[in-house]
């Protein structure tokens, strides 16, 4: 279940978070606001769903600013900064503008804009549940139920690239 409502097992994703900012489990059970028993009930999935939409808003953040520093973009010895600034989160809008994922002049990036919608409608329903709904209204409402498609069911990529398509 895991793999259909967040593209991958947690325990994937969690390990590449460790990795890829040089955390342990502890540490990503801290910035995450999860205690490190459910850190690791989720990773070994004995437990399939993170419950609070902040936490999952927050990974989606971690995983950001791990491609920031993997492409230079952010300095490590930023990234613990931008840690404690994302552990600090307590969730926002979709379209929230604080330093971490956005650009210079302050606006969301495009990628994080995506991430955000994919992690609210994820945060409601399953991937299945998404694709039923949109299988629901695709003959009278066929856009609508693309996005909810791409962005409740589809990678990231396929959903930035239907953004940017779409914005206007």
């Amino acid at each position: 279940m895991q793999r259909v409502w967040y593209g991958e097992p947690l325990g994937t994703l969690f390990r590449r978070l460790i990795d890829d900012l040089g955390l342990n489990q502890a540490r990503l059970a801290a910035v995450l606001g999860l205690s490190a028993p459910m850190l690791s009930q989720l990773m070994s999935g004995q437990r399939a769903k993170i419950g609070n939409p902040s936490v999952v808003q927050r990974v989606q953040l971690l995983q950001d600013l791990a491609a920031q520093v993997a492409d230079g973009s952010v300095p490590a010895a930023e990234a613990t900064v931008r840690m404690d600034e994302i552990r600090a989160s307590r969730g926002g809008s979709v379209l929230s503008t604080g330093q971490t994922g956005s650009t210079s002049g302050g606006a969301p990036t495009v990628r994080r804009v995506v991430r955000e919608m994919q992690a609210l409608l994820r945060s409601v329903a399953s991937a299945q549940d998404i694709v039923a709904a949109a299988a629901l209204i695709a003959d009278d409402h066929p856009e609508l139920a693309e996005l909810l498609r791409v962005y409740g069911a589809g990678r990231t990529s396929e959903a930035i690239d239907h953004y940017a398509t779409h914005q206007g």
